[in-house]
């Protein structure tokens, strides 16, 4: 499944419903966020349609990133069947990352 470019118009749509979606909270001028875009793009290729990745920019979009009480970026926030399981702080190597995203694939 390809990564998706949300919004704070587009959040409820493509992030809170059923299935499982993690969110990148990223801004442009962050060097982290640029690190774990590959990571994120190596795990779509990986798992496919049981994962949906989803991208925000925080600059964009604020209103979603301070619903959520996203303090720091990159921060990824796992859903499941709409609703936040696990938030993820910092960048993380792909490993720790599957790891948590693999309980609730």
């Amino acid at each position: 499944m390809a990564i998706v470019h949300v919004t704070d118009q587009s959040f409820a749509t493509d992030v809170e419903s059923t299935g499982t979606v993690i969110v990148d909270f990223w801004a442009p001028w962050c060097a982290p966020c640029k690190m774990i875009a590959p990571v994120l793009e190596e795990i779509d290729q990986e798992v496919g349609d049981k994962l949906k990745i989803a991208k925000l920019n925080v600059d964009e979009n604020p209103a979603s990133a301070t619903k959520y009480g996203i303090m720091g970026i990159p921060t990824l926030l796992l859903f499941k069947d709409g609703k936040p399981v696990e938030k993820i702080v910092g960048f993380q190597p792909k490993e720790k990352l599957m790891a948590t995203i693999g309980k609730y694939l």
